[in-house]
């Protein structure tokens, strides 16, 4: 029975280390398109998710989450040891991914030239960073007259099961994140 077992946890484990690529292309011009194809095992298992269409609705008032609950999550950020194992969390997590073709240009506009302004004092030096990734083509352009919110992106992403729950484990396994969420807690 031990061996059984043991067999079968051998066989789920090489199943988990073998790549996924995930072939995708989004773009939203006042609509959303998107499509993607997931292959597993080298090409045996070749999944196409259909392109879903739809404009997308923007309800006016109040969404998400409280005030309070967004207070609560505000303290775990504050704390320097959370947040470093979060941001590490993020860079390993984006060096697992492996991105072949991988083009993104957004363009963005909120109709007033200086309210747009004062969103690009934040996106320009954040295009700049990802401009200089190496894996990522990233453009990321103002429009100073229009209201616009507009996506281009498609690539390919290899990724491997297994290192993508090694990561998430050693995350929950971390002490600095649970002392984050036992201030979240307290919060409460």
């Amino acid at each position: 029975m031990l061996i059984t077992l043991m067999i079968l946890l051998g066989l789920f484990i090489a199943l988990l280390a073998i790549p996924v690529w995930v072939s995708y292309t989004v773009s939203w011009h006042r609509i959303l398109r998107a499509d993607a194809t997931v292959q597993w095992a080298f090409g045996l298992v070749n999944v196409k998710i259909p392109g879903r269409v739809e404009n997308p609705k923007i309800k006016k008032g109040r969404q998400g989450r409280s005030k309070n609950s967004r207070g609560t999550i505000l303290i775990a950020v504050r704390q320097t040891a959370f947040r470093r194992r979060i941001l590490r969390f993020s860079r390993d997590l984006w060096r697992a991914l492996r991105k072949q073709d991988v083009n993104l240009k957004i363009r963005l506009g909120l109709g007033d030239p200086a309210d747009t302004g004062q969103l690009w004092a934040v996106c320009g030096p954040l295009a700049g960073a990802l401009a200089s990734a190496p894996d990522v083509a990233t453009t990321i352009e103002p429009d100073f007259l229009d209201q616009t919110l507009e996506l281009d992106s498609s690539g390919q992403v290899r990724v491997i099961p297994l290192q993508v729950l090694y990561l998430i484990a050693a995350l929950m396994l971390s002490p600095s994140v649970w002392r984050g969420v036992r201030q979240m807690r307290v919060a409460r």
